[in-house]
């Protein structure tokens, strides 16, 4: 009777998180133009992870909601499908959801991720990226927001509550595009 549980309440979690529902935290997201709200979290690995590990280079800084589901899949292998691409312009990327390290382990093996993944199980980053939603009161995810962060640390674009499937593409050619602007 405890698995049948825990499986409704899985479909739950995976149906509030594919229809988006939910309410945002109180907390709003850091404005384009702004320092990055800095960082300490642990990867998939156990390695800890700094926005200042960053400096120099473009950052796709993308949260998502939960391990192991539909959208979160689809975005996390777009990025990883994407890495030498990213990578050839310059830019690293990073994925956060209020997950723990264990459960990012098992997501990053068994769909072959590249990048780390961040466990912020204080949900403290969340919140001060303003990307902390509640649904229906009992649960606290990360909403799908993806920060661009250019090499000196300064958010210059996010992508609120983004589709997943083509994601990757369009974070990429903003990166390109800005890169050509600043020379």
């Amino acid at each position: 009777m405890s698995r049948l549980h825990s499986l409704r309440s899985c479909f739950i979690l995976v149906l509030l998180v594919c229809l988006n529902l939910g309410s945002a935290s109180a907390a709003e997201s850091p404005a384009p133009g702004t320092p990055a709200p800095a960082f300490k979290l642990q990867d998939q690995n156990g390695k800890w992870h700094e926005l200042k590990d960053y400096r120099g280079k473009w950052l796709a800084l993308y949260f998502y909601p939960k391990d192991q589901t539909p959208g979160c899949t689809t975005q996390a292998c777009e990025f990883r499908d994407n890495i030498f691409a990213f990578r050839e312009a310059g830019a690293a990327i990073v994925g956060i959801s209020v997950d723990d390290v264990e459960s990012h382990k098992k997501f990053s093996e068994k769909h072959g991720l590249p990048f780390p993944i961040l466990a912020d199980s204080t949900k403290s980053t969340a919140k001060a990226y303003g990307v902390l939603k509640s649904y229906l009161g009992t649960m606290e995810l990360a909403r799908r927001d993806t920060f661009l962060i250019d090499p000196e640390g300064r958010i210059v674009k996010r992508y609120a509550d983004v589709e997943p499937k083509g994601h990757s593409q369009i974070v990429l050619n903003d990166i390109r595009e800005m890169k050509k602007k600043t020379g």
